[in-house]
């Protein structure tokens, strides 16, 4: 809808519309007139850097951020020097909270040099009230924060912040509003992440997701498919359905609809080729949902599957509703239906309470299972969940189980990436390899890297590469 609207057409004489996302598109086209008085005190054309910490859906929220800069007059960058600079956050953990707070120090010293620079704060971290009492007191130079719930209100609280001599907080506990149709700037011409749903029910103990993304609202599925149709006429031939947990999607619908019925549904538009999605949670996954996978000519055969720890003690203490066996038995019906299925997985080690036991638990699924790969980090207390509060593991023994299971997984995952060696697979060519400009860098359906002689006319093409040599984790061959 936004990119078929006349945006110097919009009235803004009058009162602002109530109905979203009207009521945004009036704030964008006065937000125009703001960017343009900035240009003519700067001398020249505005430019703006969104800066991203966190997951995929974090990533989204950016390219709609960025879309709506572009739309209102920015230049886009990749420079925080830029005249704005907007940072969206991630909470998962303590050390992302500090890394945010290091950026916001940098800043400051190049925003001492243009006082025109405005610095915005929003995403997960905003959600925490101690997050906000901080800024307030050592970071006063930030101009406008918001959270998760209200980022769709970007160009209204842009306009605020201009109208305004001091900063701009304005952070919502919870919404059960979902706005789209707002301009987006997608990092990507042919594949593109979508929002299907927001918020987590789950309350794993050491997650903070659930009290800063709120509880589980999905979209509704004209809504979703409404989208991916348009993304087809752009050209996307990729999509990646977006959620902290897709297996649960469609709960809460006047209409219920299973995430496995989504699915079939997606793959009736025509133009999309792939089909991603991430994140599924091991409780949720339906043995539907893995005969729609295994029929589906499009949804690729690439499932991430957090499997956290592999000692059913620590996943009952993690609040993980699975066990050792319950996982393992899923993950094996998984490639009996889908022998040509990638396993992907998060473990997490030194969980508090872990044991030396609980780590060879972890280590006996890895190798039972056989991952791709996997996310392997460790445990960090993060305040305001009910690990936090447990007994932590001293850090030698973390780090020793740590490399026991990194070990362990590199070990497993070479073999099962080795397997494809010799194969003709497609792949969609992505980019432009940064070390040789000779070489395109394409994806898998399985999510398996390969790099192959080519040229930029390539990307965004699905191409056949046959895997000629294997590097661990990632393929070179050639096309065919």
């Amino acid at each position: 809808m936004w990119n078929s609207v006349d945006f110097d057409r919009v009235d803004i004489n009058g009162q602002p519309p109530e109905q979203e996302p009207w009521r945004q598109y009036y704030f964008i086209k006065k937000a125009r007139g703001y960017v343009a008085d900035l240009a003519e005190r700067l001398g020249h054309e505005p430019t703006a850097c969104t800066v991203t910490f966190g997951c995929q859906m974090n990533a989204r929220d950016s390219e709609k951020l960025a879309g709506v800069l572009e739309e209102v007059g920015f230049w886009l960058t990749e420079d925080e020097s830029a005249d704005f600079v907007i940072y969206n956050t991630c909470t998962v953990r303590d050390n992302a909270n500090q890394r945010v707070y290091g950026r916001l120090g940098f800043v400051n010293s190049m925003k001492k040099k243009n006082r025109l620079k405005r610095v915005a704060l929003c995403g997960c971290m905003m959600q925490e009230p101690s997050v906000i009492e901080k800024i307030r007191k050592s970071y006063r130079f930030v101009d406008l924060i918001f959270g998760t719930h209200n980022i769709y209100m970007f160009p209204e609280l842009f306009c605020r912040m201009f109208e305004s001599n001091g900063m701009v907080v304005d952070i919502w506990k919870d919404s059960d509003r979902i706005v789209e149709e707002l301009p987006v700037e997608r990092k990507y011409s042919f594949k593109s992440g979508i929002n299907i749903m927001f918020g987590c029910n789950n309350f794993c103990t050491y997650c903070i997701v659930p009290y800063v993304r709120g509880r589980e609202k999905s979209r509704r599925p004209e809504e979703i498919l409404g989208e991916i149709r348009r993304l087809a006429a752009d050209g996307v031939v990729e999509i990646m359905l977006l959620g902290q947990n897709v297996n649960s999607y469609g709960r809460g619908l006047d209409n219920p609809m299973s995430f496995a019925q989504l699915l079939q549904e997606v793959e009736k538009v025509e133009g999309i080729e792939r089909i991603r999605f991430m994140t599924s949670h091991p409780k949720d996954l339906s043995d539907e949902l893995i005969q729609v996978m295994k029929e589906s000519k499009k949804i690729c055969r690439h499932l991430h599957l957090p499997l956290q720890s592999g000692s059913s003690r620590i996943l009952k203490a993690m609040n993980r509703h699975y066990t050792k066996e319950q996982f393992v038995a899923l993950a094996e019906k998984i490639k009996r239906e889908i022998p040509d299925i990638s396993l992907t997985t998060d473990i997490m080690v030194g969980f508090p309470g872990e044991t030396a036991q609980d780590v060879d638990d972890t280590i006996d699924v890895i190798r039972t299972v056989g991952f791709d790969n996997a996310f392997t980090f460790i445990y960090s207390p993060r305040t305001g969940t009910p690990a936090a509060a447990m007994e932590q593991v001293p850090h030698q023994q973390v780090q020793e189980g740590f490399d026991r299971v990194l070990g362990c997984v590199q070990e497993t995952a070479k073999k099962q990436v080795a397997r494809l060696a010799g194969q003709t697979l497609t792949a969609l060519a992505e980019e432009q390899n940064d070390q040789d400009p000779s070489l395109i860098t394409g994806r898998l359906s399985n999510n398996t890297i390969v790099h192959f002689p080519g040229d930029p006319s390539l990307i965004g093409k699905l191409v056949d590469v046959r895997l000629e040599e294997c590097h661990g984790f990632y393929y070179t061959g050639r096309m065919v």
